[in-house]
């Protein structure tokens, strides 16, 4: 049974936002700011997204530890303005831990290049001069991770530092990994500019995977969210959590109403213009009537990778100095580690500390499917066998699966991609932003950018709408009254 407003009271011209993560946030605060009426739903209880913080006990956790870092003023200030006061400055230290030995991340030449022996050094500069000769002779364009790493790193250093760890992080061999993920995340980065950011720091200044520093909310990366959802929950605008959008209903060129439904009632909510940033597929699925056939198997065709998180609180004051730990060797569970207490000495109560360690996954598979209590010992004893901690110093622990957690960009995406993108692209109030809605692998200040410029973007088809419909008036005035 739907029902008409019900709960939520209905507005003319109403903007609904699909997902409370930091995109849909961003943009519902900037029409809200514009004094637009904006509803948002999220379908979990809480907003951020992946960009949230979990306070279990005394203890605080982002999902993976997420730095804000952005060369865009626009974007900087207005996280600065958000969260005036709250932010703090935190260097970056990162290891690379593999062969029972640490290596710096970003890549540094000293440890990384030399720091394999004289053999595996020479190997690692005589591939990487091939590379570059054979690329000057002859154009080729990168078609997997594989194909792009090899031509900026050579072969060796492929093989060392990236295969085993973009394996394991997203399930695939190499060959099937598509070279737009890691042209987008390592943008401009070559073994060249590693070298020489080494040794002359600013060359690598504008690069977002060689910044030694940035800004960090106290207490914690979901502040962001909050404070944003803090803005939009005024002037009778509201983020509803543990609130899904059920269905999508349409007239083939215009999104009329969603249905939403929490754990109350199920609601069907007319709107003006409709943001999306709720993975690309869910959404797609909403639609009715449904999509052509060849639009539902597009969807089906692409994947998100998921994530599980488990978090051990110690008796220790610190266990590392670093914000992160790289872990590609598939004989260690998970990929990465992070020390929350490195971030920020509020994270944590004094005298205690945690370690946040992340599994890649895939919902149904082995590691989905683990306890919770199963999952806790494995990540107790591959700590403990690592040399991080000791068995007894594990006093508590907590796990959280987050399905959906990065689009899986295997080679080949682009046509089932492309084919739903040119559907939705006929209805002319649906805006499709973000990281999972736009399936695109955003960094945080791109999801943020994303959300502004799509509110920015309504706010100027609204303003010329109503420009419209008062030249509109005026002619309907003159008509019916010639003196006016």
């Amino acid at each position: 049974m739907f029902f008409k407003g019900a709960a939520f009271t209905h507005r003319k011209n109403e903007i609904i936002i699909l997902g409370g993560g930091l995109t849909g946030l961003s943009a519902g605060s900037v029409l809200t700011k514009a004094g637009l009426p904006v509803k948002v739903f999220e379908s979990g209880g809480a907003v951020g997204g992946l960009s949230r913080t979990i306070i279990h006990g005394e203890f605080r956790f982002d999902l993976g530890g997420h730095r804000f870092f952005t060369t865009n003023k626009k974007t900087e200030n207005f996280v600065r303005e958000l969260l005036d006061g709250e932010l703090i400055s935190v260097q970056r230290k990162s290891k690379i831990f593999m062969h029972d030995r640490y290596f710096d991340y970003p890549l540094k030449p000293l440890n990384a290049v030399f720091g394999l022996g004289i053999p595996t050094t020479l190997k690692i500069i005589s591939d990487y001069g091939a590379e570059r000769v054979r690329r000057l002779k002859k154009d080729s364009d990168a078609v997997s991770l594989e194909d792009w790493v090899v031509g900026k790193f050579g072969r060796k250093m492929f093989d060392i530092y990236f295969k085993e760890y973009s394996e394991k992080v997203w399930g695939l061999d190499c060959s099937r990994i598509s070279a737009e993920w890691v042209a987008q995340r390592i943008k401009g980065l070559s073994l060249g500019v590693a070298i020489k950011n080494a040794f002359f720091k600013f060359s690598g200044r504008g690069i977002p995977t060689l910044a030694d520093s940035f800004i960090y909310p106290s207490l914690g990366i979901g502040r962001i969210a909050d404070r944003l959802r803090e803005t939009i929950d005024k002037n009778n605008n509201h983020v509803a959590t543990s609130s899904s959008v059920k269905r999508l209903s349409h007239d083939g060129v215009r999104i009329k109403s969603a249905v939403v439904s929490n754990c109350r009632q199920i609601y069907d909510i007319e709107g003006s213009e409709f943001i999306s940033s709720i993975p690309l597929t869910a959404m797609v699925q909403m639609l009715h009537p449904a999509p052509p056939d060849n639009v539902i198997s597009a969807a089906s065709e692409l994947k998100y990778r998921d994530l599980i998180i488990v978090t051990v609180m110690l008796n220790r004051e610190r266990v590392t100095d670093q914000t992160w730990i790289y872990l590609p060797e598939q004989k260690i569970s998970f990929g990465r580690i992070h020390e929350p207490k490195n971030w920020s000495a509020a994270m944590a109560p004094r005298g205690k500390t945690h370690i946040v360690a992340e599994y890649f996954c895939a919902e149904g598979d082995a590691v989905w499917n683990t306890d919770d209590a199963g999952l806790t010992d494995r990540t107790v004893k591959n700590l403990h066998a690592l040399g991080f901690i000791k068995m007894n110093e594990a006093v508590d622990s907590t796990v959280l699966r987050i399905p959906k957690a990065y689009p899986l960009f295997e080679v080949g995406y682009e046509r089932p991609y492309d084919t739903i993108c040119s559907y939705l692209g006929r209805f002319q109030n649906l805006h499709i932003a973000g990281r999972s809605g736009m399936f695109k692998y955003y960094n945080m200040d791109h999801v943020i950018e994303a959300g502004i410029e799509t509110a920015e973007r309504i706010i100027k088809k609204v303003s010329r709408i109503q420009k419209s419909e008062v030249r509109m008036e005026k002619q309907e005035a003159v008509i019916l009254n010639p003196e006016f």
